[in-house]
Formats: C-alpha cells, structure tokens, sequence
C-alpha cells in the first residue's frame, strides 16, 4: 500500500440518525414521528409498535442522547477526532410535524441551519440523508404511508425546502436510508420502518412492500431532478444496505438461489442508478399478475433522476440456501455461516465481505461509492477512571479498512470516503438499546435514559484519529 492508496480529499468521519440522537421529540414545534412510537426491546425481544404513546412503556427515542442540546459539544469532539465529514439525517417531522402542511416550520429549520455551521466552523461536511426511518406519524395514520401515491408530492415539498435551505451548506445528500431493508417484508417492522405501511391479517405483504417501494423511488429520483435544478453542484446519491448474500455450498440450486436473492435485495440500486427497472423484475410482476400502479410518466421521472453516487452500509453478510421455492424470504432462508464468527446480537463479522460488496457494486453499477455506515455494536463498560477500553472495536475498523484498501488499490474502486456508524454512543434502531454501542465516544447513559449523559472518549477515538491523520495509512 503506498500514500496514494486513497484519495487526498477522502472523507474520513462518522455517521448517526437524527431519531437515534437528537432527543427533542416534542421541542420547538416538532411533530411526532414513527419512530416515536417504537418502544425498547433487546436481541431476544423485538421493540413493539404501539398505535399510540402508552403509559409504562419506554420509548427510547423521545430522548435519545439528547444531541438537540449537546450538538456543539459533540460536533467538537468530532473535531478533535480529525473528522472530514459528518452523516446525519434532517427529521423530516421536524420540518413538517405532520408532513402533509404547505409551510415548513421555521424552529426546526433554524436547528439544522446552527447544527450544519457548527460542522463548518471546524471544516466538517455534513453529509445529509432526507429519509431516514422517521416519517412523520400523521402520515401513517392518515394516509397509509408509502402505500399511498400522495407521499411522492409530500416528500417533493420536503426535498425542496431541504435542498433550497441549505445547498450553500451541504453538497452531499441521499434520499431514503437503507430502502431495500424491506425486501424483508415477513417483519413488520422492516417495511414499517422503511415506509410507514402497517399490514393487516389477509395482506399481500410482498406485492405491498413493491408498491410502497416504487413509490419512493420515484420520489427519490423527483427530488434528484429538484436538488439539481436548484444546486448543480450538489451530489445526491442513494443509500443501500448492502449485505452480500453467499451460497450454502457450490451445489447449482445454492448458487442460483444466492445470485436472485442479491437481485431481490439490491433491485432499488438498479432502479436508483440506471433509471429503469431491471428485465427480471418486470417479468417477475407479469408472472404474479400484479396490477401495481406504475405509471408512464413515473417510469419517465425514474429515467430523469438517477443518483450520483451508491452510499451504502456494510455490517455483515448473509448465506443461503436453496429449498423448495426461488422468492428469497430473509427470515427462513438464510443459514449460519461456519466461517465467519458473529457479534453479540448473531450478525456475522466478515471483513472481506465489504470488498466483495464494493467489487460486486463497482461491476454493476460503475458509480462512485460511499461507505456511510460500519461498525461494532458491542457491550462496552466504562472503568472507575472513565475509560473504555474497546480493542474489539478497534480490530472491527481496522480489519475492514483493510480490506476496503485493498478494493481501492487492487480492484480500482472509485471511493469518496468511510464514515462508521454511531460515531458517537445512540440509541440502536433495530432493539431501542443503549448498551448495543458503536461509537469512539461513550454517552453515560442507560436503556432507560438514566445517566449523567456526559461524554467520554474510548481507546477506539484517539486510534481513530491517528487513521484519519494518516489518510488511512497507521492502523496500529
């Protein structure tokens, strides 16, 4: 590996949700959204759906690490760390609390405005994701969330105001965060999530979830086309979850299963990229019969609006294996890997996976890629002194920024930058916990809220820093 191995202007840094952090659920104006009504849950007991806030529940993200308050002390902490980039999202019930209102409300505006100058006064880049799990509630009671046609103009609007705001400010967008993760549409709160649709006994859940799915992708590339009419300068990319999916064996069933599963779960970047939906999807929805309402003129905004770059998170891969059916169903069809070791929470640790995702994604795509989540959720235990001593976090990074060089270097793959996620100690999105920590800073804090809230910094933050000082060469 030689000086040259990444790019001088390569963006270094972190990345975390506005649900996940930010607190504030009820300040300045902010309307509830979905992920207000998620309760906390844990590896062996899923967070619940609650249709309404419920007395003797806890819901984490009401506070969160209440980053509303804490935003410049935090933002300097990311400063000492060295960070040339800052991923957030703006909360999009923050700007329009119900999501469905003509005029934006200017407190949540103004918070965003202070929030981004704050990364700027230290040379940070806010990189910025429209939609991420955080739909204001109101339009999944009222409208059915992303399975009505309507959001397309309601996130329209909030693209705009967005883009208008602050393009002097931010050049580096997505649209909708991790929006195949409801391919696994068997969990509720996959699509939940993702949009907003909550299904009853008798539902089509698959034809659903394509529905919903092709609705935001048109809304995707529409707010394409307005952040380049407004700001050409602007890069505006889509964000996937990329988990490579391998076959069991090298039996031909397990194979072939494995190669339509990863088009199952990675269509959206086709569409995202190359402004068509693929061949074998428009003939899977022939052959199902289905009567989804796909326009021309959306196919026609679909081909106008495609992304600049691929963003993408990488955590784990998946292996599966063929058996009776060839629709791929995440719950059922995937099986333990014997040569990968897993984390706490069952997710494999694959280094090596996160080349093949770039290799497979540079094949396909042949876009600039953006890793904008990776990481360890692990337990971390703060000593008497106020210390955190996380080797293992430390050899998580440090393994796969390896191997991301390596892609770099010998497969020639086009990379803006790496931003590990939960820079900074969250609430996890998938269980509501605490004690489930990623970040290079420790946020005393509980599952149930309870703590000093003060920060301090892990072994993993001044390691960090000497990765980003060096451009990613001292690893050590």
């Amino acid at each position: 590996m030689t000086k040259s191995t990444l790019k001088d202007n390569f963006l270094w840094g972190g990345a975390v949700a506005a649900h996940q952090l930010e607190g504030g659920y009820n300040e300045d104006g902010k309307g509830l959204s979905i992920a207000d009504f998620m309760t906390l849950g844990s590896h062996e007991h899923p967070r619940k759906l609650t249709e309404t806030i419920e007395e003797g529940e806890y819901y984490p993200n009401h506070k969160a690490i209440d980053f509303y308050h804490h935003y410049k002390e935090d933002i300097a902490l990311m400063a000492q760390m060295g960070f040339k980039a800052f991923r957030t999202s703006i909360a999009w019930s923050r700007i329009f609390p119900n999501g469905d209102e003509n005029k934006p409300n200017e407190a949540g505006l103004a918070f965003y405005d202070k929030m981004f100058d704050e990364c700027l006064k230290y040379g940070i880049k806010p990189v910025v994701t429209l939609s991420h799990f955080e739909m204001p509630y109101n339009l999944v009671t009222n409208y059915g969330g992303w399975s009505n046609r309507k959001l397309i103009d309601f996130f329209a609007r909030f693209a705009h105001v967005c883009f208008e705001r602050y393009h002097n400010k931010v050049k580096y967008w997505m649209t909708f965060n991790e929006i195949n993760n409801q391919t696994n549409y068997e969990s509720d709160i996959s699509v939940y999530e993702n949009s907003g649709v909550k299904f009853k006994p008798g539902d089509n859940k698959q034809k659903m979830m394509y529905q919903a799915a092709h609705y935001e992708l048109v809304a995707s590339a529409q707010a394409v086309q307005i952040g380049h009419a407004i700001d050409p300068s602007m890069q505006i990319g889509c964000m996937l979850a990329f988990c490579p999916i391998y076959p069991a064996s090298s039996r031909p069933e397990d194979v072939l299963f494995a190669k339509k599963a990863m088009d199952a779960r990675l269509y959206f970047g086709d569409v995202h990229v190359n402004g068509a939906y693929p061949n074998w999807l428009k003939a899977y929805f022939e052959n199902k019969k289905w009567d989804l309402d796909i326009s021309d003129n959306d196919l026609e905004i679909l081909k106008h609006g495609t992304v600049d770059y691929v963003a993408f998170s990488y955590y784990m891969s998946f292996t599966a294996k063929y058996t009776d059916h060839w629709d791929y169903r995440e719950f059922s069809d995937l099986v333990k890997n014997p040569y990968v070791k897993a984390n706490d929470w069952g997710w494999a640790i694959d280094p090596v996976g996160l080349r093949y995702a770039l290799d497979w994604m540079t094949t396909r795509w042949h876009k600039p890629l953006f890793i904008v989540e990776n990481g360890l959720g692990a337990y971390d235990k703060l000593t008497d002194d106020k210390k955190v001593h996380d080797d293992y976090r430390i050899e998580y990074l440090r393994s796969h920024i390896v191997e991301m060089k390596k892609a770099v270097h010998d497969d020639g793959v086009d990379l803006m930058g790496y931003l590990p996620w939960g820079c900074i100690d969250l609430v996890s999105a998938s269980t509501g916990e605490m004690k489930k920590r990623y970040g290079f800073i420790y946020v005393d804090e509980d599952d149930y809220g309870q703590g000093s809230m003060k920060r301090y910094k892990k072994d993993s933050f001044n390691w960090y820093k000497k990765v980003i000082a060096s451009n990613g060469e001292n690893l050590e």
